[in-house]
């Protein structure tokens, strides 16, 4: 039986493909009299399936050696596409993360989107988005990889644009899909050349031609900058981050899918490529720059976000700048222990923000207050969750910035002070975003906010138990660095962050009416702060200016020009047919002549360009 399961891993990504194609019926509206619901269930009951799949494989996988499989799908002389899969503890892992995770996420979407209209069209796009997941988790072709991006960020597009009735949440789809295309655009360039150069797609033939590949240095760093670039833009890094801030307009447990599983995805993509883009240390250069940049930005901009989603949102950018900078530095191991953490403390923390949504109508921080007396099991997971976020020992989040941090002391110092600040700044945010949330007294909306139900508080339950757990399962895993080597004085500096954090969080005054600071000085940082630098303004002056104009010049060509000329030849066209419809006489002797008299003429005018008179004898 073992033998079968692991034989057929391949299988997990058709569950949840198979859950998004039974919904149709209801999706589509053909089946109405029964409701949404049996969507819902049929979809939940192929991620079960999923689920269980993946994890009896992973349990027994230890012990087996990496197995691949190739599926050939085109053939054509010496090129060949391939359906590559990986069937490894990571690969099983990640899919088993996934499918848990997207798991709790639909229960969860039971009792959130309870009374929405559209349920069976959620669920259904939500299998669609765990079967992509799943198939990048286990590909190991760079063409499959690039595919299912593509199909991420299509699914993207339509979970934040669910509720298309509203023109924000319409503008904020479009806008994570563009700017998602922009960095997609990049990675088929260097899918594209990669084909040419490498001659194979699979990242096992990949890995062999990067040890031996000797490319022109420019041509190497554009390759691996192109491959760099569609990860940025799953993982909302810098400059395409301002995506993930726009697609919290969303329903709720979608986002708890994005910010702790598809920029999760992206940044797994980007640890598959690894091998490849040590080609070019500017590249490598560049993903320390662009994690850095990042990582300290979008910590600082969480400081002043008024809106929960948001807050968290930007800390989600942040901590994906930080495995960004460990791929950069060549630490993958510690890139993946990191996403693992960061994924189910901020599936936490999304869950218990969603259920104060839920409860309080509203997302204004301002708007909230002493929540922890009426909601016991959402303050529990928001504590733990946050816990979970930063370096507080014994939890998952301590033992990746520790075993990060521990290689790196002497080799790059300044990586420790990125992490401290990191680190800092995230206790700071969350305390800050706790006090405002549950402590304090209760606002008008709050007054009477009582606990979620089971649908939403049993995924929350769960996660707050894992989250508490995952230390153990690192140490069953073998994936705990021993106490000997560790560097306590690393150790020391991280954990002071957290408790310097949690301290100023709780501590500095904090006014609810105060929307904007009395005080000029920090009312200009908070508002650079809250308007994310004004890149969006920038944006809006430089590129989306550049492009309008370019727009407007194509549209006066296209107009005047292209479509001037056209005119003007039909316009002579109707005029000379109007002009000699009078000039016939319907008689066939005259139109003889005409014709011989054209011919005569056409055939003088050709002679005479030829020259054939100068050569007669008068």
């Amino acid at each position: 039986m073992n033998e079968f399961l692991f034989l057929t891993s391949w299988f997990v990504p058709l569950y949840s493909l198979l859950g998004a194609i039974l919904t149709l019926p209801w999706s589509i509206g053909i089946i109405q009299r029964t409701g949404p619901r049996p969507a819902a269930y049929l979809n939940l009951l192929t991620t079960i399936l999923g689920f269980v799949h993946s994890l009896l494989v992973f349990k027994d996988i230890w012990n087996r050696e990496q197995e691949n499989l190739v599926i050939t799908w085109f053939q054509a002389a010496d090129f060949q596409l391939s359906f590559a899969l990986e069937i490894s503890v990571v690969s099983v892992g990640a899919t088993v993360l996934i499918t848990g995770l997207s798991l709790l996420a639909q229960i969860y979407a039971l009792g959130y989107m309870e009374k929405d209209w559209s349920l069976a069209r959620f669920f259904g796009l939500v299998g669609f988005f765990e079967a992509a997941l799943s198939g990048l988790a286990i590909s190991d072709s760079l063409f499959l990889s690039y595919a299912l991006l593509e199909v991420l960020t299509l699914s993207t597009y339509l979970l934040v644009g669910f509720w298309y009735a509203q023109p924000l949440v319409v503008t904020a789809a479009r806008d994570a899909f563009l700017t998602k295309r922009v960095g997609d655009l990049l990675l088929l360039m260097a899918v594209v050349t990669l084909s040419t150069l490498a001659g194979s797609l699979n990242f096992s033939d990949l890995y062999e031609w990067a040890q031996t590949a000797d490319l022109n240095p420019v041509t190497a760093t554009l390759l691996c900058l192109g491959l760099i670039a569609g990860p940025a833009g799953k993982c909302a890094q810098f400059p395409l981050h301002l995506w993930l801030d726009e697609a919290m307009e969303g329903p709720n447990p979608a986002s708890v899918m994005r910010n702790s599983l598809v920029v999760g995805g992206g940044a797994y993509f980007l640890y598959k490529v690894q091998p490849l883009l040590s080609l070019s240390p500017i590249a490598l250069n560049t993903l320390v720059v662009v994690g850095v940049m990042t990582a300290v930005g979008a910590t600082l901009v969480s400081l002043a976000q008024i809106d929960i989603k948001r807050s968290l949102s930007h800390s989600t950018s942040a901590y994906m700048g930080l495995v960004f900078l460990a791929v950069g530095l060549e630490q993958g191991g510690v890139a993946l222990m990191l996403l693992l953490s960061h994924a189910i403390a901020k599936a936490l923390l999304f869950m218990s923000s969603g259920s104060v949504i839920y409860t309080t109508q509203t997302q204004d921080l301002t708007e909230m207050g002493g929540l922890w007396s009426k909601m016991p099991a959402t303050t529990t997971a928001f504590i733990v969750g946050s816990a979970g976020m930063v370096t507080l020992l014994p939890l998952g989040s301590f033992w990746a910035m520790i075993a990060w941090a521990d290689g790196l002391v002497k080799i790059s110092p300044w990586v420790i002070v990125v992490l401290i600040l990191v680190n800092g700044l995230t206790a700071l945010n969350l305390t800050r975003v706790f006090r405002l949330v549950f402590w304090g007294r209760p606002q008008p909306k709050t007054r009477r906010a009582p606990e979620v139900g089971w649908p939403m508080a049993l995924p929350m339950v769960t996660l707050t138990i894992l989250t508490l757990l995952l230390p153990l399962m690192l140490q069953q895993w073998y994936l705990l660095p021993s106490w000997e080597s560790l560097d306590w004085y690393v150790v020391g500096s991280l954990v002071a962050s957290t408790i310097a954090g949690v301290t100023i969080g709780a501590t500095i005054y904090l006014h609810k009416a105060w929307s904007r600071s009395r005080i000029l000085v920090w009312r200009v940082i908070q508002d650079l702060l809250g308007y994310d630098f004004y890149i969006d303004r920038i944006y809006r002056l430089t590129i989306v200016s550049a492009v309008a104009l370019l727009s407007r010049i194509s549209a006066w060509s296209d107009r005047f020009l292209v479509d001037g000329l056209v005119n003007l030849v039909g316009f002579a066209a109707i005029f000379s047919g109007q002009s000699l419809k009078y000039s016939i006489s319907g008689q066939s002797q005259g139109y003889m002549l005409t014709i011989l008299v054209v011919i005569s003429l056409l055939g003088f005018l050709i002679s005479l360009s030829l020259g054939l008179f100068t050569k007669l004898p008068f």
